[in-house]
């Protein structure tokens, strides 16, 4: 993997910041960060959220009302649309997936900063979303993922043109598609910038905190095949469901690394279409999760000797389908970027107190550090329950991250 070149660009920022990794890391320089954050014009920006904080919520609310499943962000993306040019935004492009991309350009056009928030949701379509709200907390499928990031953005774009704000380098707007299913919409991006962008900030989850680098994440299908049967059947081999349940039985006592984290997952399976028919088909998925590919490769082998066994005694044969196989994202020396290093002084700076920092996206900050660019992950408020039909975030802090966005960008773009 490479590293951005503009990383040298963008060292200038935060010079001092700029150490070697070593296990008792150095404190961060704060001091540039506090300067950009006291200067008149930025503080206008800052302010500019505050001051509009029931426009903000309004608008939040309105648009996690439109629901957006995973290839229908149709909608969803024409409202965003209409949205940036009311802001003032007059750089706006779709491209042939269905992204959409606004650039606010700076002065020099160096380094490129992405703030990337998906479109899509995981509800299906048709679903009716309204909000409510319950003791300062704003209820609804799809409010914290990813509503509330792509509402930030926007408040983003509104506050800077409003205070005047200009930055050297160029800052990109960027709402994307299917990341819930496909990375469709990265994929796309991705190749058609390759070698244009310096910085990428995924706004996805977390709040007080961020990643610097991904997970690995492997998805697989194993089966049994056999010839199946009757329940009356008295010849072997039997039906396929049987030896898909002492794999599974096996594969669950697995002793998985602590350091880094490791996870298996055992999350569907199925056998035969009846119940008095011996299964010639039994099938179960398994997710390998790990910031280290080899113990993602262990593990599968580990998995695959069980498979094997288990089929060879009861006469059975193996099939496995790869789903899906996506490496850890992980750039040596990455901890200690002027990214990394110049967002943990803002989350230090807007008193964001040990902020956890890790290893371990698993959203779009993924596929760009794979392709080599400076990423991280982050979020706008704290929530809870993604993915679920009682999705909840918190209303105060959400204007706190909307701050901490605007300032993440601006420290790396550089204000003119």
């Amino acid at each position: 993997m490479r590293v951005s070149n503009s990383l040298l660009v963008s060292c200038s920022i935060l010079l001092s910041a700029c150490v070697a990794s070593n296990p008792k890391r150095a404190p961060v320089d704060l001091r540039p960060v506090q300067a950009m954050l006291a200067d008149e014009g930025i503080q206008r920006a800052m302010n500019h959220v505050e001051q509009n904080r029931e426009a903000i919520l309004a608008e939040w609310r309105m648009l996690t009302e439109i629901n957006a499943p995973s290839g229908y962000e149709q909608d969803r993306a024409v409202v965003v649309e209409r949205l940036l040019r009311e802001a003032g935004v007059t750089d706006i492009r779709k491209d042939a997936v269905g992204n959409i991309m606004a650039r606010r350009k700076g002065s020099v056009g160096r380094p490129v900063v992405v703030i990337d928030a998906h479109l899509d949701t995981v509800f299906q379509p048709g679903r009716e979303i309204r909000t409510t709200i319950q003791n300062g907390t704003l209820h609804a499928p799809g409010v914290g993922d990813n509503t509330r990031n792509i509402e930030a953005i926007l408040a983003i774009a509104r506050a800077l043109n409003a205070a005047s704000i200009r930055t050297k380098g160029d800052l990109i707007f960027l709402f994307t598609v299917e990341e819930e299913n496909s990375f469709k919409g990265i994929d796309q991006f991705l190749a058609d910038h390759k070698g244009t962008v310096d910085h990428f900030i995924a706004l996805d989850g977390g709040y007080s905190g961020f990643t610097y680098g991904g997970i690995g994440i492997n998805w697989y299908k194993h089966h049994f095949i056999g010839p199946g049967g009757h329940t009356r059947s008295k010849t072997p081999p039997y039906s396929a469901t049987l030896p898909l349940a002492r794999a599974i039985s096996r594969i669950s006592k697995l002793r998985l690394p602590k350091n880094p984290p490791t996870h298996l997952n055992i999350g569907m399976l199925g056998g035969s279409a009846v119940v008095n028919a011996k299964a010639d088909d039994a099938w179960f998925t398994v997710d390998l999760r790990s910031t280290d590919n080899n113990a993602i490769s262990r593990l599968a082998r580990q998995v695959k000797g069980i498979l094997d066994q288990e089929a060879a005694r009861a006469g059975l044969t193996v099939k496995t389908e790869v789903i899906s196989e996506s490496p850890a994202a992980q750039i040596p020396g990455h901890r200690d970027s002027p990214l990394v290093l110049t967002s943990e002084a803002v989350h230090l700076a807007m008193g964001f107190e040990n902020p956890p920092i890790t290893p371990t996206a698993s959203n779009h900050a993924s596929p760009a550090l794979l392709a080599g660019l400076s990423a991280i992950s982050t979020g706008a408020a704290p929530c809870s329950d993604s993915h679920a039909l009682t999705e909840s975030c918190e209303i105060e802090p959400f204007y706190k991250g909307i701050r901490k966005i605007m300032a993440m960008a601006l420290a790396m773009a550089g204000v003119d």
